[in-house]
């Protein structure tokens, strides 16, 4: 079995903010020349998610609302966590959003469903961030 890994390296220049990352995954596939297997894609920032659905412009929206109605930013004083910093709400959109997603690999492509794609969720963006892309199979 092999084995790949690579980081990818993110930053947003707002608070918020949603990427596709489905073409940069294609890339570490095929620089990894794994053929059938599994990728793990996983944000390694608490701030920070990886998750998979549509790549339309309306969900990404009613995402953004939905989750600033869950856990809207302000006031900051209504979180403990707010002592040094201003982002307990994104930790917890990043609960709700996830840590990582993993996609099958078959005849050396991601085997997604229909509209399927992965994305990096920003929720504390203005700096550089990263995504770990584990790759194994044969």
């Amino acid at each position: 079995m092999k084995s790949f890994r690579k980081e990818l390296w993110f930053e947003v220049p707002s608070r918020r903010g949603f990427i596709n990352i489905t073409p940069k995954v294609e890339e570490c596939l095929q620089e990894s020349g794994i053929q059938e297997g599994l990728v793990l894609c996983n944000a390694m920032h608490i701030t920070a998610s990886v998750f998979i659905n549509d790549d339309e412009s309306g969900l990404h929206h009613d995402y953004e609302v939905w989750l600033e109605k869950l856990a809207p930013h302000e006031p900051v004083n209504q979180y403990r966590h707010n002592g040094y910093e201003d982002n307990a709400d994104a930790h917890m959109k990043r609960q709700i959003m996830g840590r990582e997603v993993i996609v099958a690999v078959t005849e050396g492509r991601l085997d997604f469903g229909t509209w399927e794609q992965i994305f990096y969720g920003e929720f504390d963006g203005r700096r550089k961030k990263r995504v770990l892309v584990k790759i194994i199979g044969e």
